[in-house]
């Protein structure tokens, strides 16, 4: 079995934040992939299903960004998983609008999600990180990423998502690289005006 996490906030309040994107990510791959319905489980919402013929449980946990990991603490525990069976998707500050980028332990950035896991879990579970881009200024970070993604911004979410979902299977065998090829090879080629939120990893 691999947990697949999504971070985010639980209720409709939240559910078009940046900070929801790995919501969004791992919504997109139950709808791609043969997933049983959600159900509470775990202080989350959790499926079973296969993706590419692996066994994989999606979590979104529903205690609040800042105590994700007690949610991923309990669902490995039940299933006696290794960290290393585990992927989080969650946004990137650090790397531009649509990029996507997979890594495996390291620090949390700041991130309350990431922070609360490895707390849990120790360090060294997979990210998936997913760029937001950055505002420019720190102080704006809060309000950023707890604000609606714009309409403009659906340009290269939305395609984000789907190769997300569509290429999940070799993370699902534990073939991180090859899902990052895959994912940008179906992404469109980036638009040649560049914006403030052009940062890179």
């Amino acid at each position: 079995m691999m947990l697949f996490v999504g971070l985010g906030n639980p209720g409709p309040r939240y559910a078009n934040h940046r900070h929801n994107i790995g919501f969004m990510a791992v919504d997109a791959i139950r709808s791609e992939f043969n997933f049983s319905p959600e159900r509470k489980r775990f202080q989350g919402l959790a499926a079973e299903g296969l993706v590419d013929g692996g066994k994989v449980l999606i979590l979104k946990p529903e205690t609040f960004m800042n105590e994700s990991g007690r949610a991923v603490r309990e669902a490995a525990q039940f299933y006696k998983l290794d960290v290393s069976d585990i992927f989080v998707f969650h946004d990137e500050l650090d790397l531009a609008p649509g990029k996507i980028r997979v890594k495996t332990g390291g620090g949390v950035a700041g991130h309350n999600g990431l922070r609360s896991i490895a707390a849990h879990m120790g360090p060294d579970f997979h990210r998936v990180r997913m760029g937001i881009g950055h505002p420019g200024s720190k102080d704006a970070v809060t309000a950023y990423v707890l604000n609606d993604f714009s309409k403009a911004e659906h340009d290269w979410l939305d395609p984000l998502i789907e190769a997300a979902a569509k290429e999940a299977g070799w993370l699902a065998q534990k073939e991180p690289e090859r899902f990052m090829t895959a994912v940008s090879l179906r992404l469109p080629p980036p638009k040649s005006a560049a914006g403030k939120n052009t940062q890179q990893d």
